[in-house]
């Protein structure tokens, strides 16, 4: 059974810093497209980062320049190193893989930028 499992979510002041970590229990890891989305209230989920499998990143226009994806094949892991947070950045942040004809969603982590 395919698991995402989404950690280091939390409170944290405008400004300041978090890196979310999604371990994935996915055979040939290294092939799927692994991204980020979020979700705030009443508002629709949306891509927040993405990562191919050769590499090629793609941001959402509000996170370019203080958020960074990364992900490492060997543990099977992908990262979004998040900076100067802002308010707006709070939502839930669910963690994806796209294979071929499959996605799998993890159960978010909730990030909250408030002072």
């Amino acid at each position: 059974q395919v698991q995402l499992v989404e950690s280091g979510g939390g409170l944290v002041q405008p400004g300041g810093s978090l890196r979310l970590s999604c371990a994935a229990s996915l055979r040939m890891f290294k092939s799927y497209t692994m991204g980020w989305y979020r979700q705030a209230p009443g508002k629709q989920r949306g891509m927040v980062a993405k990562i191919t499998s050769a590499g090629t990143i793609v941001y959402a226009d509000s996170v370019k320049g203080r958020f960074t994806i990364s992900r490492n094949n060997d543990k099977n892991t992908m990262y979004l190193q998040m900076n100067s947070l802002k308010p707006e950045d709070t939502a839930v942040y669910y963690c994806y893989a796209r294979g071929v004809g499959a996605d799998y969603w993890g159960q978010g982590t909730q990030v909250t930028v408030s002072s």
